[in-house]
């Protein structure tokens, strides 16, 4: 593995994963030099093992559009404290109930 430092970060949590990879957001051309440390972050909720990329199988978020850190760290940060509101069921618009759900089926 390439020591990448734009790698993912995994949180176990509830039996739960949250996975989360810091970025550097792309700075406006017309924004002035100092605001180049900006990081964001993607991330998603899944079970352990599941494939993130299939359908149903993890809920994804990210940051807001205004949401901007001084470091990669603080990105994670606020991103698994996100990802814990996510499993906890306290966050506004996602849920792990699709997942939980989703695997009660047979087959």
């Amino acid at each position: 593995m390439p020591d990448d430092p734009a790698q993912w970060h995994v949180f176990d949590y509830e039996g739960f994963e949250i996975h989360v990879l810091p970025q550097l957001k792309p700075t406006p051309e017309h924004a002035p030099q100092s605001k180049v440390d900006r990081y964001v972050y993607i991330g998603h909720v899944c079970r352990p093992g599941a494939n993130a990329n299939m359908p149903g199988e993890a809920v994804h978020f990210h940051a807001d559009g205004e949401d901007a850190y001084k470091s990669a760290q603080d990105a994670v940060d606020d991103a698994r404290h996100i990802g814990k509101s996510i499993v906890d069921g306290t966050h506004p618009d996602l849920s792990v109930l699709p997942l939980v759900s989703h695997h009660h089926h047979p087959g």
